[in-house]
């Protein structure tokens, strides 16, 4: 029941960050403003995202998890409620900005606590059914809230966010036990851990690592449109399977990195590098592109499950704080890949946006390879001693 609330929060909570992106063009019709301006409700989001990641699970990690996830899914509900009737762009800017400073603390506290109910041999386990809520607030976030716009009214669809996030919060007061924290650990010595070499291999990695996955998949649906020439009802059937199939991943990463934790994440570049190998040689062949697609969509699944594991696993003393970094590694990682695949793309053409992907695979792989190095000499000197 924990694990399936968790779940289900963070799919509120994603959902809310993302659903909003098919229903832009509706929320610049309704307030008057161009597309650019509708669009800041989603980088803002993101910026806010970023600033608080690494500062508020920290200050907040000293307190009760319940009450603190209460608080959180409480803000996130009534936000989206303000949203959902706000008569002026500038209420609903806020709205949607204030609590997104909040997010990275209720997916933090998340991972922890379902690793924490689950002991440790399982811990991967669940901390990938939790990543289900991830995928699927990404994968249905979008074209829910687009067809209930479409259907009833730009209203309703906002009022999904609502609906999700208190749903979330009732099934938190009801069901959720109170989790205070196990060993208050004063601020010092949760950022002590930054200066272990051990994370910072382990963080990179993660930034090359879903830098590889969405500095490709940021342009994916550019690129089957015009280096693949895909029509547009194939490339959303594709940008749909893409997400199932992330779905799927997250399943299978939780049994892998239960079992094969190393081995899976050092072959983890080597595999996707391989996809994108063969998407540049399909040369947008239909069905050698739409089988790539599949295992690329799995792939990037186990990928997001190998961010938190990894990041998590090099400071396992301070779970709160490091689910805090994995979620600025994945957001920087996104926004630098984006970047520079973007300039590849305008230098070189939509067909190279892979060598982007390979380029930051092989940046990934070095760093797992010396992160591997160096837990095992942690690890021998911890049996020394």
């Amino acid at each position: 029941m924990l694990i399936f609330i968790l779940t289900f929060g963070v799919f509120s909570i994603i959902n809310t960050e993302m659903g909003v992106i098919g229903i832009l063009p509706l929320i610049a019709a309704r307030y008057g403003v161009d597309i650019s301006a509708a669009g800041l409700l989603v980088s803002l989001f993101a910026l806010a995202v970023a600033v608080s990641g690494p500062v508020l699970p920290l200050l907040l990690s000293r307190f009760d998890r319940r009450a603190v996830m209460i608080a959180v899914l409480a803000a996130f509900t009534a936000c989206s409620l303000v949203s959902a009737f706000a008569e002026d762009f500038t209420v609903l800017l806020l709205a949607r900005t204030v609590p997104a400073f909040l997010h990275p603390v209720y997916i933090s506290l998340a991972f922890a606590a379902a690793s924490a109910a689950a002991g440790p041999e399982e811990a991967p386990k669940a901390a990938a059914k939790v990543m289900v809520g991830v995928s699927a607030g990404m994968v249905l976030g979008v074209p829910v809230v687009s067809a209930v716009a479409g259907a009833v009214s730009l209203t309703a669809a906002m009022l999904v966010f609502a609906a999700a996030s208190g749903a979330a919060l009732l099934a938190t007061i009801l069901f959720v036990r109170p989790m205070p924290a196990d060993r208050v650990l004063s601020y010092g010595s949760q950022l002590r851990v930054l200066k272990e070499a051990n994370l910072w291999l382990a963080f990179l990695a993660v930034v090359c690592l879903n830098g590889s996955i969405f500095g490709v998949f940021s342009y994916l649906a550019d690129y089957l449109e015009r280096a693949a020439r895909w029509p547009a009802a194939w490339v959303s059937a594709a940008l749909l399977v893409y997400g199932l199939m992330n779905i799927a991943g997250n399943l299978i990463a939780g049994r892998l990195l239960s079992v094969r934790a190393a081995q899976t994440v050092f072959f983890f570049p080597a595999a996707l590098g391989l996809v994108y190998v063969g998407l540049g040689l399909a040369e947008g062949a239909a069905i050698p592109t739409a089988v790539l697609l599949v295992v690329w969509g799995i792939l990037a699944g186990i990928g997001a499950n190998i961010h938190q594991y990894w990041i998590t696993s090099a400071a396992p003393h301070v779970p709160d704080f490091a689910n805090a970094l994995f979620l600025v590694a994945t957001n920087l990682g996104t926004c630098i890949a984006a970047a520079v695949c973007g300039r590849i793309i305008d230098d070189m053409g939509i067909a190279s946006v892979v060598a982007g992907g390979l380029a930051f695979l092989a940046g990934s792989f070095v760093l797992i390879a010396l992160g591997l190095r160096k837990r095992r000499t942690l690890r021998a000197a911890a049996e020394t001693a």
